[in-house]
């Protein structure tokens, strides 16, 4: 969202307020020394990532176990390279939007000068749109080949009686992968402020933030809904043939292991990877824009660059300590709660990044007035102090030791599926109108401290006050990216067990014993992943908050930059009564509950032909299932999850950009409606999923009533919540960077063509209608 913050300043017009074609980044003076001496050090970010690949490779598992891996792994590569196939069909489409505005529209000073040919500008522009797609896309192929490393390791682990082993391996995976993800987006961006010449460095911020927009809406939208297909496949068998969860003859639990990397690890690793990103792109923008004095300038973009650098190595630090603290507290047990460890982990880097805030923030800026060093580390430490408050938040509704978890397993009792989902609702609501209040005090807080005389070195501080609240929430990045990815690692860790049928294989306990020097402990270390799944179950649903609100606020900054523009061109009108803007309110929220539905339509028609597939193939008198009907139901999920993802991406193009025709001001309304509605929607269904899962975790761990009434209860609401938490919830969080990234490009050609822009708007609205209309009745369930 921050990076639709950049985008909305670089597509202003030139005339009025600088388009991002037009942004010169200044001269760092000393600055210049300070961040090529970080792009240096970032090499070190590098190393700790594969340090950390090469340590989990290096572990032990059973062959059995890998070759389980290895089948999850193809199957993934095979699913990312159609992804791959789709993401180049979104790049030629916004290539042919990003060369009407570069190519006619927007005359940059250095085109107009001479000094560079309009073909050779627009090449730059593309070419670091192409780099910000692959930076998505890599990083999210990174993340999948160490998880799938780690999940086998993490499933042999538990077999050893020290469960120790099971919560540090997919730990140092998430960090793996945390570290590397931050650490490649930094050095992209470093190297277009260092070595790309100023009067272009602007549009090429901006193709970078849109490549890594593109690459992680689709990720992200995509890996929703294939998941959530495979998952719901593979978990009604449970009730229709009374199974367990991943049992090898049911042909589902592959695609289910796939969808699991799909949807929790490349979708999470792609969006992490462009909201950090953006992030920067819109803070620099916004300062280029709105700080005056050029020296000013240059100082505040170090200082960005200098915090994003203190972030890699508090997180590192804090990793190590909290490696540390845990190792001797928990090492030889045989039992203890698996989320403390995760949770102190994010409170110690908390502390950490704003101790080290504040310390960066007063040798780079206390030589400025107003005591501006600690109103500006003040405000980035209500995003930091938001980034630990909220996962609190979200543990007390979706842990399975919370009272709301337990109060749906109550319900669930005498009430069966009813009572488990009406429960499940009751928390998901409760929690949004916490997180809600706590999102708003913290920008209150940050808001007060702009009002104290920074006004006198920028213009809007409260715009830069909101964009570096955001920045703080992103200020443990690879922490709350190392727990997000830790739940992936963990489902998968069970599935291996299972699926490798390694505690069935004659005279294992033996070999065993010979190889790797312990006898294994088969029932133990089932029950040890089940607890460790529940573990990641929550902190999976603990960044996805984080994110959201990363979005929402960013889309305020960047929304009143906007209605700045507005302003300059005559054209604002943001009166509460005004007709434009009352039905801008409306269309957004109409727009988020169709995203919502359209999801989750896409994934109810995939999951039935998946079930409707499974029932007529499983074979239980087989030892476990054919490749081939596993691979028949991964091409089910693939095709429902590119189909739908089409439907909903030209959709929300052509609506988006019909907004932005029809009327400047209905546009402004439709976007801060999309952000509210968005928060309140996501959080919502995102909690009351997790809610419903860890309900589900309860009855089989600590109850161990599977096979029960209350068991298929709990399975109903969990496959009620798979979309919700996993798919729609997940998917706001680039909806909405989506709708303001097109819009602004569709403002910025409107603005040049008024004569038309109305009935152009009119046509794209017929257009997306039409789309909306296949994102159901093309995916409706016919009976075959």
């Amino acid at each position: 969202m921050k990076k639709l913050l950049a985008l909305s300043l670089i597509l202003f017009p030139a005339g009025l307020m600088a388009s991002e074609a037009d942004l010169k980044v200044p001269e760092l003076g000393s600055g210049y020394t300070l961040l090529l001496w970080g792009l240096l050090i970032l090499l070190l970010g590098i190393a700790f990532g594969l340090v950390q690949y090469f340590n989990i490779k290096k572990l032990p598992a059973h062959q059995s176990m890998l070759n389980v891996s290895k089948t999850i792994f193809e199957t993934c590569k095979t699913y990312l390279l159609q992804q791959g196939k789709f993401l180049f069909y979104l790049l030629l489409i916004i290539s042919a939007v990003m060369l009407i505005y570069f190519g006619f529209l927007s005359n940059p000073e250095i085109v107009a000068k001479g000094e560079v040919g309009r073909g050779t500008f627009l090449a730059f522009v593309l070419f670091w749109t192409i780099l910000g797609i692959l930076g998505s896309y890599g990083v999210a192929w990174y993340g999948i080949r160490i998880n799938t490393l780690a999940n086998s390791r993490t499933a042999f682990a538990s077999l050893r009686k020290r469960p120790w082993d099971v919560v540090n391996i997919p730990l140092k995976a998430g960090m793996s992968v945390g570290v590397m993800l931050i650490t490649v987006e930094l050095i992209m961006m470093l190297v277009i402020l260092l070595f790309v010449p100023g009067d272009m460095a602007g549009a090429c911020l901006l193709g970078f933030a849109i490549g890594e927009s593109l690459g992680a809406s689709a990720l992200r939208i995509a890996g929703g809904i294939f998941t959530k297909i495979a998952d719901i496949g593979a978990d009604l068998m449970k009730i229709v043939f009374n199974i367990k969860e991943d049992d090898p003859r049911n042909p589902g639990v592959i695609a289910d292991c796939t969808g699991d990397n799909a949807g929790d690890s490349v979708g999470p690793t792609a969006d992490g990877f462009e909201t950090y990103g953006v992030t920067g792109v819109a803070l620099i923008s916004f300062i280029i824009l709105a700080v005056l004095n050029v020296e000013y300038q240059a100082a505040f973009i170090v200082w960005i660059f200098v915090m994003r650098l203190m972030m890699l190595f508090t997180s590192i630090l804090s990793y190590y300590i909290n490696q540390g603290i845990a190792t001797a507290k928990y090492k030889n047990s045989t039992k203890f709660n698996f989320e403390v460890p995760l949770t102190a982990l994010i409170w110690i880097t908390s502390v950490v990044s704003i101790a080290a805030t504040y310390i960066a923030s007063y040798f780079l800026l206390n030589e400025m007035p107003n005591g501006l060093w600690w109103k500006l580390a003040s405000i980035i430490s209500c995003g930091t102090l938001a980034a630990a408050v909220i996962p609190e938040l979200t543990k007390a509704f979706t842990s399975s030791s919370s009272r709301h978890v337990k109060e749906v397993v109550t319900a669930s009792r005498e009430g069966g599926a009813s009572l488990n989902i009406l429960s499940g609702m009751v928390a998901g609501n409760f929690s949004a109108f916490w997180k809600g209040l706590t999102i708003a005090l913290l920008m209150a807080v940050a808001y007060f401290i702009s009002t104290q005389d920074l006004g006198s070195m920028m213009s809007h501080p409260s715009i830069f006050a909101f964009g570096l609240v955001a920045f703080g929430l992103l200020g443990m990045g690879p922490v709350t990216i190392a727990v997000d990815s830790y739940g992936p690692v963990t489902d998968n860790a069970q599935s291996v067990f299972e699926l490798s049928r390694i505690e069935h294989l004659p005279g294992i306990s033996a070999e065993v014993k010979k190889d790797f020097g312990f006898e294994p402990d088969f029932e133990r270390g089932k029950e040890y992943l089940e607890e460790n799944d529940s573990a990641g179950n929550t902190f999976k649903a603990t960044a996805k908050p984080v994110l959201i609100g990363t979005a929402v606020i960013g889309a305020t900054t960047m929304i009143f930059s906007i209605i700045l523009v507005l302003e300059k061109l005559g054209l604002l009108n943001i009166d509460l009564i005004a007709a434009p803007v009352l039905l801008g309110f409306i269309c957004g929220g109409s727009v988020v509950y169709w995203f919502s539905g359209s999801s989750m339509q896409a994934v109810t028609t995939g999951a039935y032909r998946a079930v409707e597939y499974i029932k007529k193939n499983i074979n239980l008198d087989k030892d476990e299932a054919d490749i081939e009907d596993s691979k028949a139901v991964v091409k089910i999920c693939t095709q429902y999850a590119q189909v739908g993802m089409w439907n909903i991406f030209l959709a929300l193009l052509f609506i988006t950009m019909a907004f932005a025709f029809i009327d400047p001001n209905f546009f402004v309304a439709y976007l801060i409606s999309i952000a509210v509605f968005g928060l309140f929607q996501a959080i919502y269904m995102a909690n009351a999923g997790g809610a419903w899962d860890n309900a589900k975790k309860i009855v089989e761990v600590e109850l161990k009533e599977r096979n029960t009434d209350l068991h298929a209860a709990t399975v109903v609401g969990d496959t009620v919540g798979d979309p919700y938490k996993d798919t729609s919830s997940v998917s706001l969080n680039p909806i909405i960077k989506f709708s303001t990234l097109f819009g602004l490009l569709a403002v910025e050609i409107a603005i040049e063509i008024p004569d038309y822009c109305k009935w152009i708007g009119l046509v794209f609205l017929a257009v997306a209608l039409v789309f909306v209309y296949r994102s159901f009745y093309s995916m409706r369930i016919v009976k075959q």
